[in-house]
């Protein structure tokens, strides 16, 4: 088995929600190994709070965005998607949902206020591109064929 095959693996295994809540787990674990990396932040809470709120707000749309047009929301079945949804948040980015999950992920660093909580944010970010979000592109594509190429072209992966 090559190291594709051995990647390949973890292709839409963890819902991105789960993926969060690790991540979220090594941020405090490893905030609280280095406090020496702790630094204070003005209004910490309240900035926490809003970042969280915004991404609990994003996803949630975006996520009840996927319900009005009865298609799945399932994201371990990207194959089973019957709409393209390219409306309302879909138009900026072509994944709000897990947009909205990195806001929240953000606002937990924010309230950790450690430097070793902030690395874990473009380590979130990697891991869905490359085990949640190419394998959606892919089932995509073939299901969407042009159409999905058009929206791809017009509208970024996350901002």
């Amino acid at each position: 088995m090559g190291d594709e095959d051995e990647m390949s693996v973890l292709e839409l295994r963890i819902p991105p929600p789960i993926v969060m809540l690790l991540t979220g787990i090594l941020m405090r674990l490893a905030s609280s190994a280095v406090p020496s990396l702790a630094f204070p932040i003005p209004a910490r809470v309240a900035l926490a709070v809003a970042l969280a709120v915004a991404g609990f707000v994003v996803a949630s749309v975006a996520f009840f965005s996927f319900r009005r047009v009865r298609t799945t929301v399932d994201p371990r079945k990207p194959d089973e998607a019957t709409n393209l949804v390219a409306a309302g948040l879909y138009k900026v980015t072509r994944n709000p949902m897990y947009l909205g999950l990195l806001l929240i992920l953000a606002g937990w660093a924010i309230f950790l206020a450690n430097a070793m909580a902030f690395v874990f944010l473009p380590v979130f970010v990697l891991y869905l591109n490359r085990f949640q979000i190419e394998p959606e592109e892919r089932a995509l594509a073939l299901k969407f064929g042009a159409q999905y190429a058009a929206y791809k072209a017009r509208v970024r992966r996350w901002l």
